[in-house]
């Protein structure tokens, strides 16, 4: 006899965590400054010039990631350095930039 429970592949929490962090990815400057981190630990000010937008807006947009544990800050003298912070998020975006980024 098959136990029912046998057809849940997934644990829910697993489930929810990832959808948070998808529908955080899913705005095209949120994505974009995931991109320019990759696996570095780059400042506001660099972050900025990288993605082409205000500080006012990345700062914005980089406090909804940190708010769901995408990303991981430092602060070094009087600089705020973001870096991505979790290993799977590093995989997932590597993995849209070798699929979505690639050059022709």
């Amino acid at each position: 006899m098959e136990n029912k429970d046998s057809h849940i592949l997934y644990d829910d929490t697993d489930i929810v965590r990832a959808a948070r962090c998808l529908k955080a990815m899913s705005h095209p400057l949120r994505l974009k400054i995931l991109c320019v981190l990759g696996t570095q630990s780059i400042s506001v000010q660099d972050i900025v010039e990288q993605v082409g937008t205000s500080q006012s807006n990345v700062s914005q947009h980089l406090a909804i990631l940190r708010e769901k544990n995408i990303l991981g800050s430092k602060k070094e003298a009087n600089r705020v350095y973001y870096f991505i912070d979790d290993e799977r998020m590093l995989q997932l975006i590597k993995m849209m930039r070798d699929i979505f980024c690639s050059t022709y």
